[in-house]
């Protein structure tokens, strides 16, 4: 595959997927997610690769989830919602190695996903996380939720998307939502550290310990394949569009008024 949206490169047993949208803030559209899922399976299948790192380009953001500026009524590519985002993130979770979130910026909304489907999660004390998507019109109701919710505890995962507040990166930490946080400029320095260490160690025993992890919550896969077509009934709504209209418009959104 050619890449448009990412940057994929591969050196000493480490593939970084970079988001290189940063005049979007490294939302996603549907190309992203399709370069997004070739690039993690690529990384699966190269028996040289011990871990992988996502992340986004420049230094205001990592990810902030899908992009705002063009849906209407949909993202225009494949899958239940025209965006194939359930398989970026199956494919995080079934590729046999770590996949490390490098948080270099905001993580909002569908990248505080990311986030938290990542196996850890390094981040830039100048990060910010938290969800948007209530704010919106929009809802991940799957890994979004219930992952979040085995991550940080229900009451803290409910604050989050009820509230949809930013959190920093010492409270993202704090509440087990990333495993690190360093200075902005030493990001890179400890995200190489965590990787030499794990590509040191046996990829076997390694992919056995995170499918082993994965099997007490792949429930979630489900119940999220099932909420994708709930979802897309929501997007076709009043309701929903006029999230996506007041963001455009840069306006406070009115959601009762299109309530039926």
């Amino acid at each position: 595959m050619e890449y448009q949206d990412i940057l994929y490169t591969k050196e000493d047993g480490i593939a970084t997927i970079t988001i290189d949208r940063p005049a979007q803030y490294n939302a996603f559209r549907a190309q992203t997610c399709e370069e997004m899922i070739h690039a993690l399976k690529d990384a699966d299948y190269d028996r040289q690769i011990g871990v992988v790192v996502l992340t986004g380009a420049g230094d205001k953001a990592f990810c902030t989830g899908g992009d705002q500026g063009t849906q209407d009524g949909g993202y225009g590519g494949r899958g239940v919602i025209g965006l194939p985002i359930e398989e970026v993130q199956s494919a995080i979770r079934d590729i046999a190695k770590p996949v490390i979130a490098r948080v270099n910026g905001f993580a909002i909304g569908g990248g505080n996903v990311l986030v938290t489907i990542c196996d850890l999660a390094i981040a830039s004390d100048r990060a910010q996380l938290g969800q948007a998507g209530p704010r919106v019109g929009s809802v991940d109701p799957g890994f979004g939720t219930a992952l979040l919710a085995r991550v940080v505890g229900e009451k803290k995962a409910r604050e989050i998307w009820y509230l949809c507040r930013r959190y920093t990166a010492q409270e993202a930490l704090a509440m087990g939502l990333v495993n690190a946080v360093v200075p902005h400029d030493q990001l890179d320095a400890e995200v190489k550290k965590w990787c030499d260490e794990i590509v040191e160690k046996s990829p076997t025993a390694i992919a056995l310990a995170k499918k082993s992890f994965n099997v007490d919550t792949e429930m979630i896969r489900g119940m999220g394949g099932l909420a994708m077509h709930a979802l897309k009934l929501y997007y076709e709504t009043a309701e929903s569009a006029e999230g996506g209209n007041a963001f455009r418009e840069k306006r406070k959104p009115e959601f009762r008024k299109h309530v039926k």
